[in-house]
């Protein structure tokens, strides 16, 4: 298990409290989430405003490490992503440690494939070789997120949502005939830095949807953005478990597949 944190907007925002102050931030729900789990295994931190996502990755607590607020202090973007590691398959080190990336793309991942060692050469027989040399660490995570950019990658024809929920849909099925009744988790979230695009299967996923800058509950109602906000914001926050109080949450029907466009809207279809 991990916890997940996105932040999509039109408009650039500081999320710092978000991050480490508000009372159930990604770093409060590091030390214990609402199932009373920490996630003391390492932290990433990937903004994406340009060409390339830049990532911040610690193989320790979040909650011990002076780097995880000094980041997270720094982020004034339009797309963030965050993910704090309860580690289930690979060890504690930076190459096993949330967001990965690879050319445009960052990704993160909550959950599990039990079924890994038994799919793991079957994932990489879909994947180009000239990929297969990035995947640098041990984990399912990183192995599923070349998964889904292979299937991305070899079909631009087809929308990347589409390669996305036919790649979960293969992980799905071949777990369910090699392991039947192993545990699945793919709660997911992956940027290109132009849409946003994530899957809630097995774990718990919410959302909240923006139409204004959400005044910030730690802050006195600050709304923590540089000059005059556009008349027109669009914000979707995806997170494990909400973080604010004040606005309203929804949870993502379980088995969906979702995108956040470069408006931040929000759009969610069935696996």
């Amino acid at each position: 298990m991990c916890r997940l944190y996105g932040f999509r907007s039109s408009y650039p925002r500081k999320v710092e409290c978000e991050l480490i102050r508000a009372e159930n931030s990604l770093l409060a729900q590091s030390r214990k989430d609402s199932l009373g789990n920490s996630h003391p295994d390492g932290w990433g931190l990937a903004t994406h405003d340009g060409v390339a996502p830049r990532v911040v990755r610690e193989a320790e607590a979040a909650g011990d490490s002076e780097a995880f607020r000094w980041a997270s202090a720094q982020v004034h973007s339009r797309n963030v992503l965050a993910h704090v590691r309860r580690a289930t398959i690979g060890d504690l080190r930076v190459e096993n440690t949330h967001p990965f990336s690879d050319g445009r793309w960052a990704f993160a991942h909550n959950g599990t494939l039990a079924a890994f060692p038994a799919l793991r050469e079957r994932m990489l027989a879909e994947i180009p070789e000239r990929q297969r040399g990035a995947i640098l660490g041990h984990t399912d995570s990183e192995h599923i997120f070349h998964f889904l950019l292979a299937q991305i990658r070899t079909r631009p024809e087809r929308a990347s949502i589409a390669s996305v929920r036919a790649g979960v849909a293969a992980l799905v099925g071949w777990v369910q005939r090699a392991a039947p009744g192993s545990e699945i988790g793919l709660n997911i979230l992956m940027t290109d830095g132009r849409e946003s695009l994530g899957v809630r299967f097995g774990r718990s996923l919410w959302y909240a949807l923006r139409d204004r800058v959400h005044p910030c509950e730690v802050c006195g109602g600050a709304l923590h953005v540089e000059g005059r906000v556009p008349e027109q914001y669009h914000a979707t926050v995806v997170a494990s478990e909400p973080i604010t109080r004040s606005e309203p949450w929804e949870a993502f029907p379980d088995a969906s597949v979702f995108r956040i466009d470069a408006q931040a809207r929000l759009q969610v279809e069935a696996l």
